[in-house]
């Protein structure tokens, strides 16, 4: 299963329309997981457009966005893998025992709101933040998450520049 994985979108003030080398990730997604921020609900709905979406609610995300079925958090069962996802995980300070104790069953945790990526085993727990691939703040570039999971495991995390 490939997953694509985005988070603080920020849109319109950041996302117009779904950039070039990110459509080229999502083209070839199975499912694709936005971590919150998204802004508007229309871009869950562009997203839909390449595969299923599933969305947590970000702290920037109106009424609209909830509407449409993002949640404060959510719990899925990928190919197998235990998959939690929620948009704001705290201070990095005791962040994967802070997630363990709140996802215990997780084997993947996926997050946004700092819009830096970050990929990490810690503490038995895999914690993955996208990063944002419109509003990269300090961050060199705008990245998005590809994820591959397979038989219950995940097989590889990547980290991928879009602009």
């Amino acid at each position: 299963m490939r997953v694509v994985a985005l988070a603080d979108t920020h849109a319109p003030r950041r996302w117009k329309s779904c950039p070039p080398p990110v459509a080229e990730q999502l083209r070839r997604a199975d499912l694709i997981l936005h971590a919150g921020d998204v802004c508007t609900a229309a871009i869950l709905g562009e997203l839909s457009q390449y595969a299923p979406v599933l969305a947590v609610l970000g702290n920037n995300d109106g009424p609209d966005v909830a509407a449409w079925g993002a949640t404060p958090a959510l719990r899925a069962d990928l190919d197998g893998l235990r998959v939690a996802m929620i948009h704001d995980s705290g201070a990095a300070r005791g962040r994967p025992q802070r997630l363990r104790r709140r996802f215990p069953d997780a084997g993947l945790v996926v997050f946004g709101h700092s819009h830096i990526p970050l990929d990490a085993d810690a503490g038995g727990i895999r914690i993955f933040n996208p990063g944002s691939p419109t509003d990269r703040r300090r961050q060199p570039q705008g990245t998005v998450g590809v994820l591959s999971i397979e038989d219950g495991r995940l097989v590889t995390a990547e980290v991928i520049a879009v602009t």
